[in-house]
């Protein structure tokens, strides 16, 4: 049985193997997803994969803290400057207040609108288990009237009775005070806390739910941070970032007159950036059953890291903005070209479309203004070293420019804030040194160095390409070792052997589990090669795609596993049948 992203209904029958094969939608390509299933005896066979815990709650907390210290600093001193009658601190420190908020609300409302939409005559994605003909059980969703229920604990699928005009008018008063509480929500500039607070939700429901909904809930909370963390690094870096350079220039055009207010407001925003940056790195490796998670102890020096060298790049850039305000612009235009430049010649493979891409690349050439970020797969030492000793002249540069300006015999404040700056970035390199080589989720940089993917039998290849195959996340279990030696599963000819690439990550849970073998099992197949880190899986960006995953994820009584096309077995599309 296959399903397409857009919602449509596709069917295969089984295939030589006794395993139906996914087939491609007419999708536009993008994200054709198919399900397999095997005997109606086999349900999601083992332990349980990782529980929301307490610190997971916390870190959600903070980011609100974070958010909401972030913006109340903001406002309180555009009002100041308000009310001192400065007019034009007013307007800039507004202004880079509200139009980046704007943007990300409509962003995120933009999302809210895809996501709770349904097509014409349909009150929403249905799911279904229905006989496949062979023994097993063949899964498929559908845009229907139709909607059916699942008990928490079954392995079966019973069918809801045809609603009444009663319920049918309570389903849409419920589905009108959704659409006027989100619009409300977004109008208030207050999206993001929704998704924080939807985030925390989904992981406390996953954690008191039975195994049957656990892990639906544990994969929803996942989609949901990653949607958060997206929007809320667009935002620092068109808030937070700007506004962080305007206060410490303010601050240094007043000299010796420093003020409580533009220090608090900065002192916000530099932790703003510190720690949505942080944010970004673990929500993404979490989703990325490939690669080994970040611990919060990595997390914390990430964000001691990026808070220091991002504090000394930006007080760099407000001395120099502070006598050269022309040249200023001029360099920050074209260090943002070259950067954008270096981006896209290093063939990034982050959105699902070029026009797409061309804009994430700019995005991230704004973000290199101020520090590093890894965009492309692979060792990245070498570009990392190589973009910190351009840092590090530009703002030796900068800061000496500025320094020139002053009067070097009676102005010992500035020699303190040329110390000052070179200080911070000296510190913001020993953390990034202490996460590298103490923290990193591969382990030691100089020591022994763990493979990125999750393959402790294999320690000299690392399965198949990142683009082959995979597997939900991790709250779902793995593909077991009958699997791997060559045992007919998805559509796979039997005798093949398939890399280890399924297995729990090391460390959860942290004691032996005993989980029978799963040999047979549903799969999600996704017509579209795998996506190499550090971007995000399709079924993350890809809206289509990632509803019909739920859906198909909700339906199955077993737990299913996500296949990607490999793009060095031209064989596998042939398989695939499709009928609409």
């Amino acid at each position: 049985m296959a399903a397409k992203s857009d919602g449509a209904v596709a069917a295969a029958g089984p295939g030589p193997e006794g395993a139906a094969g996914g087939a491609r939608g007419s999708a536009g390509g993008r994200g054709e997803a198919a399900a397999v299933a095997g005997s109606p005896g086999v349900v999601g066979a083992g332990g349980p994969g990782p529980r929301y815990e307490l610190r997971d709650c916390c870190w959600v907390l903070c980011a609100l803290l974070v958010f909401f210290s972030d913006g109340a600093t903001d406002l309180w001193l555009a009002a100041s400057y308000y009310l001192q009658g400065q007019r034009t601190y007013f307007g800039l420190t507004l202004l880079f207040v509200l139009l980046p908020s704007l943007v990300v609300q409509l962003l995120s409302f933009r999302w809210f609108v895809y996501d709770y939409s349904e097509p014409a005559g349909a009150p929403g994605p249905a799911a279904s288990t229905k006989d496949s003909g062979t023994g097993g059980a063949a899964i498929s969703t559908k845009d229907s009237a139709v909607a059916f229920r699942t008990k928490e604990g079954s392995p079966e699928l019973s069918p809801r009775p045809a609603p009444s005009s009663a319920s049918a008018y309570r389903r849409r008063c419920c589905r009108l005070c959704v659409w006027l509480l989100q619009t409300l929500v977004h109008l208030l500039q207050l999206g993001q806390v929704w998704r924080y607070l939807r985030a925390l939700y989904l992981g406390l429901q996953s954690r008191w739910r039975g195994e049957r909904l656990r892990r639906h809930f544990y994969w929803r909370m996942l989609f949901e941070s990653a949607d958060v963390s997206m929007l809320r690094l667009l935002e620092t870096f068109l808030r937070s970032a700007p506004q962080l350079v305007l206060q410490l220039s303010l601050l240094v055009h007043r000299g010796h007159e420093p003020d409580l207010l533009p220090a608090l407001s900065t002192s916000a925003s530099l932790v703003s950036l510190a720690w949505t940056l942080a944010s970004y790195q673990k929500v993404l490796r979490d989703s990325r059953d490939d690669k080994r998670p970040l611990s919060y102890k990595g997390a914390v020096a990430q964000v001691l890291w990026h808070l220091f060298t991002i504090a000394a790049r930006s007080l760099a850039f407000a001395l120099f903005a502070s006598v050269y305000k022309l040249y200023f612009g001029i360099f920050i235009v074209a260090h943002w070209c070259v950067m954008t430049f270096w981006v896209i010649q290093g063939e990034t493979d982050f959105c699902m479309s070029k026009w797409e891409e061309i804009i994430y690349n700019m995005v991230v050439g704004i973000i290199y203004i101020f520090c590093w970020f890894n965009v492309k797969e692979g060792r990245s030492r070498r570009r990392m070293t190589l973009y910190y000793c351009i840092v590090l002249l530009e703002n030796a540069a900068l800061t000496g420019f500025w320094y020139s300006s002053r009067n070097f015999s009676t102005d010992f404040h500035s020699l303190i804030l040329v110390c000052v700056v070179a200080s911070s970035f000296a510190l913001g390199i020993f953390f990034m040194c202490v996460y590298y080589c103490l923290l990193h989720p591969n382990g030691p940089m100089l020591g022994p160095h763990t493979p990125g993917c999750i393959c402790p039998e294999a320690p000299g290849t690392c399965g198949p390409p990142a683009d082959a195959v995979t597997s939900p996340p991790r709250s779902l279990p793995r593909t077991t070792g009958a699997e791997r030696d060559g045992a007919a599963v998805g559509g796979e000819r039997a005798g093949t052997p398939t890399p280890p690439v399924f297995q729990v990550r090391p460390g959860l849970p942290p004691t032996p589990v005993t989980r029978p073998l799963r040999t047979e099992g549903p799969v999600i197949r996704i017509d579209l090669p795998r996506k190499k880190y550090p971007a995000w899986d399709a079924h993350f960006i890809d809206r289509r795609l990632r509803k019909t995953i739920l859906a198909l994820e909700y339906s199955s009584p077993a737990t299913p596993r996500l296949q990607y096309r490999s793009v060095g077995t031209s064989q596998e599309l042939l398989e695939y049948e499709t009928t609409v």
